[in-house]
C-alpha cells in the first residue's frame, strides 16, 4: 500500500490510472492542475507522485522543482508525450525519479510505480515480518502462524504501514495522514475503530498487542 498523488488533467487517464492503482490497494488521489497540486504536497506526505508534464496553472516540470526544493522526498514519476533526450534530461535533472512517455499500457506504469516504492523501503524481499505476522507486499496475503488473515482494505493498509516502518512512533494525525485519503471522513475515532479491528485479527490472546499505544504519544510496531 502506498498513498500516491496523480496529477493528470485528462479525466479519462487520469480515472484509469486511479481505478488500477486502487485495485492494487494504493491511497489514490487525483487532481487535474497544478496549483491544487503543490497545496496538497504541502499540506500531506504521499509516497509517490505521477505526474503529468502539461498542465494548467504550473507545468507538471515547475511543480516538482518547488516541491524539491522545499525539500519533498517523494518518489516523482513523470508522464508526457515529449520523449526527445533533452526533455527526458530536463525532467530527471528537476527532480524527477522516472519517465513514462505517453501512451503507455497501464501494467508498465504500475510496475514502474512498485520499483519507485522498493527504493525508500530497502526491503531485500517483497515479504515483511513481525513475530509469526508475515507480508507479501506483491499479493497482499496476510498469514499468521501460516494461516491466511483476511483483513479489510484499511485494516490492511495500516498494518502495512506499521510493518513497513517498524520501530518508528506515529501519532494519531500522522497515521490519519499517511494512510488515509486527504478527502476521506477521517477521525481519531477512525482509527481507534480500525486498529481495534486489526488487533483483533493478528493479536495471540493473552499477549501484548504487536501495534503498541504510547499514552499521549502515539503507536508504533516494534521489530522482533
Amino acid at each position: 500500500m502506498a498513498k500516491i498523488l496523480v496529477v493528470e488533467d485528462d479525466p479519462h487517464l487520469s480515472g484509469s490510472i486511479r481505478d488500477w492503482l486502487t485495485f492494487e490497494r494504493h491511497i489514490v488521489e487525483v487532481v487535474s492542475n497544478g496549483s491544487e497540486a503543490l497545496d496538497l504536497l504541502k499540506a500531506f506526505d504521499y509516497d509517490v507522485v505521477i505526474l503529468d508534464w502539461e498542465l494548467p496553472e504550473m507545468s507538471g516540470l515547475e511543480i516538482c522543482r518547488q516541491f524539491r526544493n522545499r525539500g519533498g522526498k517523494a518518489s516523482i514519476l513523470f508522464l508526457t508525450g515529449r520523449g526527445a533526450i533533452p526533455d527526458k534530461e530536463a525532467g530527471l535533472d528537476a527532480g524527477a525519479d522516472d519517465y513514462l512517455t505517453k501512451p503507455f499500457h497501464i501494467k508498465e506504469l504500475s510496475a514502474r510505480v512498485r520499483a519507485l516504492l522498493r527504493r525508500p523501503s530497502q526491503l531485500p524481499t517483497n515479504t515483511v515480518r513481525r513475530a509469526d505476522l508475515e507480508l507479501d507486499l506483491s499479493t497482499h496475503k496476510v498469514t499468521k502462524g501460516g494461516t491466511e488473515v483476511t483483513l479489510a482494505r484499511m485494516e490492511y493498509a495500516l498494518l502495512e504501514f506499521f510493518m513497513r516502518n517498524q520501530n518508528r512512533i506515529f501519532s494519531t494525525e500522522a497515521l490519519l495522514e499517511r494512510v488515509w485519503a486527504s478527502e476521506a471522513e477521517r477521525s481519531p475515532e477512525t482509527l481507534r475503530t480500525c486498529l481495534k479491528k486489526l488487533r483483533a485479527k493478528i493479536d495471540a490472546e493473552g499477549q501484548p498487542s504487536l501495534i503498541k499505544n504510547l499514552h499521549s504519544i502515539g503507536y508504533m510496531m516494534e521489530s522482533d
